[in-house]
């Protein structure tokens, strides 16, 4: 007679799959799914340790932007006066900086996660996209404070002659984020499968997002410098240009955003993030064994 435990183990082992080996898409959806609230936890335990080291701590999640607007306003406004014309350029200013903080701050911190991992990664068998889907949590986390300050700061610091009010427009605002963060999904996802195989990328990062910077129109309106109606055009599709105009439109100036302007930003935030996963679990194998 066969003994019991053998047959427990003989049943149990094709249970088990090497560290590593891609599975079928519909069983890596599904066992990333099942991770889901450990990936929610471990991101919501180190969304606010990052600068526990510092002695202003999580301050600096609002104190960088608030640091970075001031320069911003000195060069600019005062020194470059590109604020001319403009209504209110300081929540004009601090709608930019802020909003482009969150898609800054994921992208610079995926590109390295996957080195940063390598030890785990070659010890437990797991989806991988686990790992930068929780740098993106993390970020999502971490921005409720940062959110919370543009607003306060939005109404306190908006001009006499064109005062701010919170109005029904603003409840647009989380759907802008919700979008935003979708688009940041797919990103995250590129740059932890190219920083896994190119470490070098992280010295090159900070120069990507700079021209993306520049070219979202963060500190001025993309028309006052660019003439040319078919580069106004490709700068008015670049995804980050969508987020901060709707986002302007909607909690400054009580507009409406346009409907081309939704459904370009809807179709980066749907089509990034569906590609970016299928150019990510195309990896799965890499990712543990590359130098």
């Amino acid at each position: 007679m066969t003994p019991r435990h053998d047959t427990t183990r003989a049943t149990a082992a094709p249970r088990l799959r090497p560290i590593g080996r891609r599975p079928s898409l519909g069983t890596y959806l599904s066992d990333l799914w099942q991770r889901r609230h450990f990936i929610y936890a471990d991101s919501r335990a180190r969304a606010f340790s990052g600068n526990r080291d510092y002695i202003l701590g999580n301050l600096w999640l609002i104190g960088k932007p608030i640091l970075d607007g001031i320069t911003y306003y000195i060069i600019f406004a005062l020194i470059l006066r590109i604020d001319r014309g403009m209504d209110n350029f300081v929540g004009f200013l601090l709608i930019g900086i802020f909003m482009f903080t969150f898609t800054t701050r994921a992208t610079n911190s995926a590109v390295s996660a996957m080195i940063s991992s390598r030890n785990l990664l070659q010890s437990f068998a797991f989806p991988r996209a686990s790992i930068p889907l929780a740098v993106l949590t993390r970020e999502a986390i971490s921005m409720a404070p940062v959110l919370a300050t543009m607003a306060f700061l939005i109404l306190v610091l908006a001009p006499a002659k064109s005062p701010v009010e919170v109005t029904w427009t603003w409840l647009l605002f989380p759907l802008v984020f919700v979008l935003q963060t979708l688009f940041n999904t797919g990103v995250v996802l590129y740059c932890a499968r190219l920083g896994a195989a190119l470490p070098d990328l992280k010295f090159f990062i900070g120069f990507v997002t700079r021209i993306w910077f520049y070219g979202s129109g963060v500190m001025f309106p993309i028309t006052r410098f660019v003439q040319d109606d078919f580069w106004v055009a490709v700068l008015q599709s670049n995804p980050m240009y969508l987020v901060l105009d709707i986002t302007r439109d909607i909690l400054l100036y009580d507009a409406l955003p346009t409907a081309r302007s939704w459904m370009i930003l809807t179709a980066w935030a749907v089509l990034t993030p569906v590609m970016a996963f299928l150019y990510f679990w195309q990896g799965e194998e890499s990712y543990a064994q590359q130098q």
